[in-house]
């Protein structure tokens, strides 16, 4: 009597997620999750260099593995694989995937992967961010004490101009509030009489 042998199927919708510079996150689904009890992973750079199998059992609800120590801006093919009771079912379709470099910014979600950057990334836009707001604080702030500064010399050029008119008047000649004088001897002449005229003819 011939013993049936179960093998799983190949899993579906594998995915990279968490893509850094040195590490990736490859997560899959099983059509049939029955008879699972590990996986197995296929890791291989595209230039031949390095290849790793990664294979865990003894587990049944795990749906995701962490990839370390990547090259930086490498490309990488992998194929993951369900284990079952009866052995290793069919690997799913390749994934091709290439890590970022440290300066990279997150790309777009392109060949499985998803939008989700390097935390050194996140945390030097976090300090971006943090500086440009302190900058517009720094700004907003000498705005206005530039605003103040221009009230304040307008109103001093206000005052001083109100003294230097008060000043003005102050010095105008006090001639002209006092009577104005009389011609020396002018009096005298109006009031002196006319002496009477004599004339004497001699015979």
């Amino acid at each position: 009597m011939s013993m049936f042998i179960y093998r799983p199927p190949s899993p579906v919708n594998v995915t990279i997620t968490q893509l850094r510079s040195n590490s990736a996150t490859v997560s899959w689904d099983l059509p049939e999750g029955d008879g699972v009890i590990g996986y197995a992973i296929s890791q291989q750079r595209q230039d031949g260099q390095m290849q790793r199998f990664i294979r865990e059992v003894n587990t049944t609800a795990t749906r995701s593995c962490v990839l370390w120590d990547l090259a930086e801006d490498a490309d990488y093919v992998i194929q993951v694989q369900s284990i079952g009771l009866g052995g290793e079912g069919p690997a799913s379709k390749r994934l091709h995937f290439r890590t970022l470099r440290r300066t990279d910014r997150l790309p777009g979600s392109g060949n499985g992967t998803s939008p989700q950057g390097d935390i050194t990334m996140e945390g030097l836009d976090t300090g971006r961010r943090l500086q440009t707001g302190e900058m517009v604080i720094v700004v907003a702030v000498l705005l206005m004490w530039a605003a103040v500064i221009a009230l304040f010399c307008k109103q001093y050029d206000i005052i001083k101009d109100n003294d230097s008119n008060n000043s003005k008047e102050k010095a105008k000649p006090s001639s002209e509030h006092s009577s104005p004088e009389r011609p020396a001897g002018g009096g005298l002449l109006r009031s002196k009489k006319k002496s009477p005229s004599v004339n004497i003819i001699e015979v």
